[in-house]
């Protein structure tokens, strides 16, 4: 047997591993989040990566998910040992295919990232609604808690599948363990072979169809037999759950590693249990044996095999003193009386009874719950509180926790205090913007620490599902000891602000315990940056007693040619300050990282990189922190004051990052959202914005024309309406005769909107003769700009809108026209935004939108707020997105 090494990677990669070293097809389609793990399988394929039999599988892209499904079934039945990956709407389209496998009986194993299902309004991220709604199909369920579990249980559905003759659906939690980076023990090639009988694998083989040995299958049959066929396969139902347990068996001989499939941890005399299945039980895990420890008596019931439900097993794993459990779903069954691993165990229960397996005196309280829809965080604070309702006299029957319900009062109160993370492990928060690198160098980071220390490493990256711009969190944790703590770092040791303008937006400082390392990117450099810093933020530093560093991230990426990517240089901060690893160990180790990351992308990509991590040492700066707080300002508000009271009441909430405490009713129940609120939320993205130089421009509009976020405008007004403008508004004559004399002409940014992306610069043909380098448009510096212009774009909008009626159909006036798709959060310089934009300035005031899923509907109606707007007779686009394949 070939020795097993330690390897740190994320959910998906680790199951990814697994299924395309045991299949021979592999059809994919993307959905978030399982698309890495497709994405992996075609990757090592194309580099001719052979599976345990030498050959290498083969990796088909279909239409749609339910092409893939379609592809499966064809692969399967002629044999083929065949996988796919996919999530949420992707899992349903594969239901019908689903249900002719497992009729057929046909050994095969999927894998699915769980994902919640589009219902009032769209979600990417994970609970278990997807698999849910395949539970009637027929295959066997198994249900992984961490990236470990998801690795091994990637071999054990396709092991037990042979034998069992029953289709296997392994999942997981979308995100919360698909995403997460974690060191584990990789299986070998000879642990694969070793669990995969050959034998199982030549009858599947000898059932596959062939002209030498042809049959029919998949008949059309009448009322006569039917139902017989359906009865006829109970048998292999009944022997699955015995199968699959024997298999883990055989796992945990070769491995070590015992699984169950209904696992029990906690007291040996529990009397309080919960019963949960993926990565929400290491959190009840962690939580009971903390209580155990106080004096409690509790546990919790791991479920891996939720289909079939073997009754059997999961009365031998509850304790016979148990008094009351409560059954956590992820997942939410309208019109229920209780979710399905709920119904799941009270008739489990109630079987139990009359059977005789448990004494008749002793019926345990059965309540159900409902936990972590759509990630929402599930911390071993709400794990207790479930624990403590189990002790009241009359305990919901239907509840929820991690929300506050104050509509029909189903939630349980949650001590937000609490926390059981021990000492010994060392926690970092990262708070960075998408596509500035900072989730890529912090995955670097846990592999560095993870392979040249004895430090077990964990990973989570929090973002929202926006494109590049979009705030990350990157929770980081380290320890000697086992790290299963799928839940958000609380307060951390190190604390990192990469991007300056967040410190305004976020109470960043909230991650932050008591004498911890901050570290903040501050381009305004090291002896400006504490008097640039708010009140409050200067308070929460003197007041936690923080070591406070800073760098100009921004300028020693800049000098070292890495443009934007401050990546490199604040990873190298983290390493340099952390004390995690030794300095010259660690700089030694992030440039090995940086040589495999971006060799494939050349020497050059290399070298720059390397320059940047020589760079920063001297340029990182440890600030003394005063006595006292200095600032003559404070954090501005979120919105301003005339804003509607739903945008300052809900919308400010999420936008702020504190969406989690807004109760119930503060929502509207269908998933309607008022239309115009992208323009409150000022992101303040742009290093550089474009300045217009108006005795250069010829006026063609063509910057207005491709910007893709309609943060550069032009307007044509009379000359009257230039009373009152700000000192610093600029204007120049109109050359055109659509208004007549006296017209006036101006190009304008929104410089809180605008995201940097130079496209219209780029675009620009006004030239100064003398010097044609010098254009109309000049990027230059944000920061001093930032006012003036705010207060000139504030009164530019309060120009009047052209009279349409004297538009002719072309395409520079169609830029005079007012946008109704304004500041989304479409990708820097991104190409379908403009010609949305353009629709709406054409037809938006009458049109209604269709919109399919995919980047559209993500840029276009992802909240906290909504792009499509309206016009001053409060006209404008009317939107809804179906599913992607629909519309």
């Amino acid at each position: 047997m070939s020795s097993r090494r330690m390897i740190t990677v994320e959910g998906n990669e680790a199951v990814a591993s697994v299924a395309h070293r045991l299949s021979e097809v592999i059809a994919i389609y993307p959905i978030t989040p399982s698309s890495p793990m497709g994405e992996s399988a075609d990757e090592w394929s194309s580099k001719d990566q052979q599976n345990i039999w030498g050959v290498v599988p083969q990796v088909v892209e279909m239409q749609s998910e339910a092409g893939a499904a379609g592809a499966v079934h064809g692969a399967l039945q002629a044999g083929a040992l065949t996988t796919t990956f996919t999530a949420s709407q992707g899992l349903l389209l594969m239901i019908p295919n689903m249900y002719k496998i497992a009729g057929e009986l046909t050994p095969y194993c999927m894998h699915v990232t769980a994902r919640t299902i589009a219902s009032h309004g769209l979600s990417i991220f994970g609970d278990h609604s997807d698999v849910m709604a395949v539970r009637q199909t027929g295959f066997g369920m198994l249900a992984s808690a961490s990236v470990q579990e998801a690795h091994d249980l990637a071999c054990i559905g396709t092991s037990a599948s042979l034998k069992a003759r029953v289709p296997f659906l392994h999942f997981f939690d979308g995100f919360r363990t698909s995403h997460e980076v974690a060191k584990i023990e990789e299986l070998t090639n000879d642990d694969l072979r070793e669990m995969i009988d050959e034998d199982l694998v030549a009858g599947m083989r000898e059932r596959a169809l062939t002209p030498d040995n042809p049959v029919l299958r998949g008949t059309a049959q009448n009322p006569d037999v039917f139902f017989q066929m359906q009865e006829a396969r109970n048998s292999y139902h009944d022997a699955c759950p015995g199968i699959v347990q024997d298999t883990m068996d055989k796992f945990a001989s070769l491995t070590g590693r015992k699984y169950g499939l209904f696992d029990y941890v906690g007291h040996p005399e529990a009397e309080k249990v919960v019963v949960i299945m993926c990565s929400g039980a290491e959190t009840v895990e962690q939580t009971s044996a903390y209580l155990n420890g106080a004096g409690e008596k509790t546990g919790v019931i791991k479920v891996r095999l939720f289909r079939p439900f073997s009754l059997d097993h999961f009365i031998s794993a509850l304790p016979t003193s148990v008094r009351a459990i409560a059954v956590l779903d992820r997942a939410k069954e309208l019109g229920a009386l209780g979710e399905p691993l709920y119904q799941d165990v009270a008739t489990a229960l109630f079987q139990a009874k009359l059977r005789g397996m448990r004494s008749a005196g002793a019926d345990p309280v059965v309540i159900g719950g409902r936990y972590g829809l759509a990630s929402k965080e599930f911390s071993p604070a709400m794990a207790k509180a479930v624990f403590d309702e189990l002790g009241h006299d009359n305990p919901k029957q239907n509840f929820s926790v991690g929300v506050t319900d104050d509509v029909t009062g189903l939630s349980l109160e949650v001590d937000d205090a609490f926390d059981i993370e021990s000492d010994s492990v060392t926690r970092a928060v990262f708070f960075g913007l998408g596509s500035d690198g900072t989730v890529g160098a912090n995955k670097n980071s846990i592999k560095i620490i993870a392979e040249n220390t004895d430090n077990d490493a964990q990973g989570y990256f929090v973002y929202d599902s926006k494109k590049a711009g979009a705030i990350t969190i990157s929770h980081l944790r380290f320890s000697p000891d086992s790290l299963n703590s799928p839940y958000l770092i609380k307060e951390a040791d190190f604390l990192a602000c990469h991007q300056f303008n967040l410190l305004d937006q976020q109470d960043v400082l909230r991650y932050a315990r008591k004498g911890a390392t901050f570290l903040l990117n501050a381009p305004c450099g090291k002896d400006a940056a504490w008097d640039k810093l708010s009140r409050s933020v200067q308070q929460a530093i003197i007041e936690k007693e923080l070591k406070f560093y800073v760098i100009d991230a921004d300028a020693v990426a800049e000098k070292a040619g890495m443009g934007r990517r401050i990546n490199t240089v604040m990873q190298t901060c983290f390493f340099a300050i952390s004390g995690v690893l030794e300095r010259d160990e660690a700089i030694a180790q992030i440039k090995g990282a940086i040589k495999k990351t971006y060799g494939s992308k050349g020497q050059k990509v290399v070298d720059l990189n390397f320059a940047a991590v020589d760079q920063t040492l001297a340029n990182l700066h440890e600030i003394s922190v005063p006595g006292q707080v200095t600032a003559n300002r404070d954090r501005p508000p979120v919105v301003p004051d005339q804003a509607p009271d739903f945008v300052k009441q809900v919308t400010a909430m999420m936008m702020a990052g504190k969406g989690d405490l807004l109760p119930v009713s503060a929502f509207p129940v269908d998933g309607t959202w008022p239309l115009g609120t992208t323009k409150w939320e000022r992101r303040n993205l742009a290093r550089e914005i474009p300045v217009w130089i108006e005795e250069l421009c010829i006026q063609c509009n063509k910057c207005a024309l491709v910007c893709p976020h309609a943060a550069i405008r032009v307007k044509a007004y009379a000359e009257k309406e230039l009373e009152g403008a700000p000192a610093s508004f600029k204007s120049m004559d109109y050359k055109g005769k659509e208004f007549g004399d006296g017209t006036k002409y101006t190009v304008q940014v929104a410089p809180e909107d605008c995201t940097g992306c130079k496209l219209c610069v780029r675009v620009c043909p006004g030239k100064d003769k003398a010097n044609p380098e010098r254009l109309s448009l000049e990027m230059k510096p944000q920061t001093p700009l930032r006012d003036d212009e705010a207060e000139n774009f504030g009164f530019f909008l309060s120009l009047p809108e052209t009279d349409r009626s004297k538009l002719k159909p072309n395409v520079k006036l169609t830029q005079f026209c007012q946008p109704l798709f304004e500041f989304s959060g479409a990708c820097l310089g991104c190409g379908e935004t403009p010609y949305i934009k353009l629709i709406t300035q054409l037809y938006g005031d009458r049109v209604m939108i269709a919109n399919a899923t995919g980047c559209s509907s993500i840029y276009g109606g992802n909240l906290p707020t909504t792009p499509y707007t309206v016009n001053a007779q409060g006209r404008g686009p009317a939107w809804s997105n179906s599913l992607f394949e629909d519309n």
